[in-house]
């Protein structure tokens, strides 16, 4: 017997006990019509709530997403900032060596180098990097900012680096400081 038969007897037997206890069909599908809708209610009910807690929890979900980005630019501009704090100092070492090197004592000269050598290496391992150029180089202004041109000797220095004022550096891919030059003209 299958699932149907079973039903169809189970209601037959109802009908007959209401009717044997003076219950008509009409008294029972009026009992059963607001269980369904109550029901169905219901169910409406719990998918609206359902509907809202995804809705909710997709909306964290954007918002611990967001939130993690927002933090991680921070400590990104932040890290940025410091190294691009730390070029001048950079520079003061290129400055301070080339004096000392004036001077005739190699033991002061080689410390003051080895500590310059040492905070190129850290800054290195955290993505600083010179932009390499060297005199006799064509101008691009994606990494040259030329502070003046004076006149150019031999045809060919036209338009060509002539003298590096100071360094730029890349930090990663992005230069965050072009290297300063004089061009020829």
């Amino acid at each position: 017997m299958d699932i149907n038969q079973k039903n169809t007897e189970k209601q037959s037997k109802l009908s007959n006990e209401n009717k044997s206890n003076g219950i008509d069909s009409s008294c029972q599908k009026e009992v059963h019509d607001p269980l369904k809708k109550e029901i169905q209610f219901f169910k409406e009910e719990l998918e609206k709530e359902k509907d809202k807690f995804l809705r909710l929890f997709a909306e964290f979900d954007n918002y611990k997403k967001r939130i993690q980005k927002e933090r991680f630019d921070i400590f990104r501009n932040v890290h940025e900032q410091i190294l691009i704090d730390l070029i001048p100092i950079l520079d003061d070492f290129e400055r301070g060596i080339k004096e000392l090197k004036k001077s005739k004592d190699e033991h002061l000269v080689k410390g003051v180098f080895l500590i310059q050598e040492k905070l190129i290496k850290t800054l290195k391992e955290k993505g600083l990097n010179k932009i390499k150029i060297k005199k006799g180089d064509d101008f691009n202004t994606d990494f040259h900012e030329a502070i003046t041109q004076i006149p150019a000797i031999t045809d060919d220095l036209k338009g060509k680096i002539i003298e590096i004022i100071e360094a730029g550096y890349f930090l990663k891919e992005k230069v965050i400081r072009h290297a300063k030059v004089i061009t020829g003209k």
